[in-house]
């Protein structure tokens, strides 16, 4: 694995606790009704970096606001809503948003690690995904030859 790789794959795996999270909600929830821009892009931040799907996705749904709305964050929330993405096993919104991210900045090399990582999910589950395929293809040639042989 390469070095590039590696700060990116720990980006991706990292997680926080729930206690920081709530710091950071607290942060948006005193600057009701009108928070600012960084403070959500913050919370967004914390709830992709925490374990579970529902805190992951409405982490996805404020970037993905924040994206229209924040013109001066989006690379930002290009890079986490990759993130966030690849969390949620959303592979080709991840590489969609990663792909748009170095349209903007070729040369990011947080964006260029986190497409290896999203092209190696890929191709890591779409392998597994033919072993399982292979694998109940195989089972029913078996089941198909026992019954006919049992015909006979």
């Amino acid at each position: 694995m390469s070095n590039l790789l590696y700060p990116a794959l720990k980006d991706v795996e990292h997680t926080i606790p729930i206690e920081r999270l709530n710091v950071l909600r607290n942060q948006v929830e005193s600057e009701k009704p009108n928070p600012s821009s960084q403070s959500l892009f913050n919370y967004a931040w914390g709830l992709i970096k925490c374990k579970g799907h529902r805190y992951q996705q409405e982490g996805v749904d404020i970037l993905k606001q924040l994206y229209k709305d924040a013109p001066e964050i989006r690379k930002d929330c290009l890079y986490y809503l990759s993130m966030g993405s690849l969390k949620l096993g959303d592979y080709a919104s991840a590489r969609q948003f990663i792909e748009e991210l170095l349209k903007i900045e070729p040369e990011n090399s947080q964006g260029i690690a986190m497409k290896s990582v999203i092209e190696d999910r890929i191709t890591r589950e779409g392998l597994i995904s033919l072993g399982i395929a292979g694998g109940v293809l195989a089972v029913g040639v078996g089941l198909i030859g026992a019954l006919l042989r049992r015909k006979r």
